[in-house]
């Protein structure tokens, strides 16, 4: 997934990516964006009403009045009641717009939010070791934040249509000196508005990119405290920080300088063409060609119309950086799919029920990039047998763990577990038949009990007997809340040791037929280790295979299998091993290593 540079955007196409943009969260959420541009049209038609209006009371309530002729109460009452009433209806068009625009604006985060975090879960497993979790994460939250910012004021600029041919019609009605004003006036803007837009554009798509940058420095530095504190990385993930932070500053001072410079000269555009209407109205005035109110009307109008401009530009300004934005979310929803596993067959239910050959291994074999993993690798475990995978690191031990529970696809020959190639399998048999702990668990800030049924019908006492059985129910029940106790972030209130209980918890709640221990006790002491695999032999009627690096747990093996050079290099009991220097070697230094 590549970042995307500000400068491939490019002057010419970033309107039409901008409208495309637009089109695109049109058709996912049509009746919110029509309601808030039909209120803003409303609040544009009100506008000009409310000029109409200004212009009467200066002809039939102020003038009069200052006239010395006065002014009835019936007047005054009806023009102030109108006033109130054209001031209302504006305040109700303005709820409308907001409401609504803030609604698709919303709505269409979430969309993308969804797809994005779909793509994410249906890519495998190489996909995510091989990306940064901070840019994931900005990816499905600034990018898409940023992506949307072009729909917050894209009601009130589709108004501004309205307003403009409402104005320039009024205009023209008072006198056409009026309107060639305006027509001169709204152009300008225009091309004012342009300009500022092409000089603005790739320095805004840079503050983006520079925003994304920022954020994954920051979540890899939070994620990583442990390591930043315990190697005194401190000072220099600061330093990596500041200089992301500083980037991302250089980068808003730019834009800044051109806001500084383009905004006040189109704020300052629409008073000067009030200006100008004073100084045509105050001649034709002279001439009685016009009356005081059509003069008011002009130049209220004119007043009125600094902030709808103003939001144009806004609008403009925020396109680019939309653009790269989305551009950013599509580098994610473009990902191609992995093809869907057409599976359909189903294993028996029943302790024992798969068969002989639980699982098997033919001729697999694996490579990332050149560097080969697996090669041709086959070995059979059969029903409620024990086996313990032994090699060094890298040797294939987690690639195997992959691929038994369908996060890595086999290179080429062929996975079974039951007699059925895992191709052929529904891959919902896969979750409910294989269970798989890794030695780095993962808990989320939930309850106890929420982190083992992970939101599935267990009855607490099914919880209670499988937490009884790896020794986890003892200190389960001490804690203050007991099962209902909130774990925190990643389990941080607990031990390594309990963690890695609570996880070999929840996979035994779901009764699978094989489990697969990652190096799954690494933090659990030997003593309990030995009682829990214990239990899981005696007390259930499971196939377990178990990456060991300890010798207490290779003793309890039905059979060891031996890899080394991305093969099976030997099988048998650990005692038969021994003859083979390159595991008495291996088993030696893990003797060493617990003993030390």
């Amino acid at each position: 997934m590549n970042d995307v540079d500000p400068r491939d955007v490019g002057t010419a196409g970033v309107i039409k990516q901008g409208f495309a943009l637009i089109m695109r969260s049109f058709r996912d959420h049509p009746v919110p964006h029509a309601i808030s541009i039909f209120g803003a049209s409303c609040w544009s038609l009100l506008t000009v009403g409310l000029s109409v209006l200004l212009g009467r009371f200066t002809d039939e309530v102020i003038v009069p009045g200052l006239d010395g002729e006065g002014v009835s109460n019936g007047d005054l009452v009806q023009v102030a009641l109108l006033l109130a009433g054209l001031g209302l209806l504006r305040g109700m068009a303005v709820t409308v717009r907001r409401y609504f625009m803030a609604m698709a604006e919303l709505r269409t985060q979430r969309t993308w939010r969804v797809d994005v975090a779909g793509q994410y879960i249906d890519q495998p497993v190489s996909f995510h070791r091989s990306r940064p979790t901070g840019e994931l994460l900005a990816h499905a939250d600034a990018d898409i934040a940023a992506a949307t910012s072009v729909l917050k004021p894209l009601a009130f600029v589709s108004s501004v249509v309205v307003l403009v041919i409402a104005a320039l019609s009024l205009l023209f009605s008072i006198h056409p000196w009026f309107f060639v004003v305006g027509l001169v006036l709204f152009p300008a803007l225009s091309v004012l508005n342009r300009i500022y837009t092409l000089k603005v554009m790739e320095p805004s798509a840079a503050v983006q990119e520079e925003i994304g940058a920022v954020s994954s420095v920051a979540f890899e530095s939070f994620d990583g405290v442990m390591v930043v504190k315990t190697l005194g990385r401190e000072e220099a993930e600061v330093q990596r920080f500041g200089d992301a932070a500083d980037r991302l500053r250089e980068q808003r001072i730019i834009v800044g300088r051109l806001r500084a410079g383009f905004e006040p000269v189109i704020d300052a555009m629409p008073n000067l063409g009030i200006v100008v209407l004073l100084l045509i109205g105050a001649s034709l005035l002279a001439d009685g060609v016009v009356r005081e109110g059509e003069i008011v009307s002009a130049i209220s109008l004119f007043t009125m119309l600094t902030l709808p401009i103003r939001i144009v530009g806004f609008f403009l300004e925020e396109m680019p950086r939309s653009v790269v934005a989305l551009r950013r979310v599509d580098s994610v929803l473009d990902l191609e799919k992995p093809a869907a596993t057409a599976g359909t067959e189903l294993l028996p239910s029943g302790p024992g029920a798969i068969g002989a050959g639980a699982v098997v291994f033919d001729d697999v074999s694996f490579a990332h990039g050149d560097e080969v993993v697996l090669d041709g690798v086959s070995f059979e475990v059969g029903v409620g047998e024990v086996v313990a995978l032994v090699g060094a690191t890298g040797s294939g031990k987690s690639t195997i763990s992959d691929m038994l529970v369908g996060l890595t696809d086999a290179g080429s020959g062929q996975i079974t577990v039951g007699g059925i190639a895992l191709r052929d399998l529904d891959p919902a048999e896969l979750t409910r038949h294989i269970g798989l702990v890794f030695q780095e668990t993962f808990l989320f800030s939930e309850s106890v009990i929420e982190n083992i049924t992970l939101g599935a019908e267990y009855s607490r006492e099914e919880v209670k007997r499988v937490a009884d059985l790896v020794n986890a129910d003892d200190f389960i029940e001490a804690m203050e809340n007991g099962y209902d106790t909130v774990v925190g972030e990643r389990g941080v209130t607990l031990s390594g040791g309990q963690r890695q209980r609570v996880a070999l918890a929840r996979s035994l709640v779901r009764e699978p037929s094989v489990l697969f221990l990652d190096d799954a006790t690494s933090a659990i002491d030997p003593s309990v280790e030995q009682k829990i695999l214990d239990n899981l032999r005696s007390e259930l009627d499971l196939t377990l295979i178990v990456v060991a690096h300890r010798l207490s747990t290779i003793r309890l093996a039905d059979r060891v299998l031996f890899l080394a050079d991305g093969k099976i290099a030997a099988s048998g009991k650990h005692d038969e091993l021994l003859v083979v220097p390159e595991y008495e070697a291996l088993v030696r230094a893990y003797e060493l290593a617990n003993n030390s």
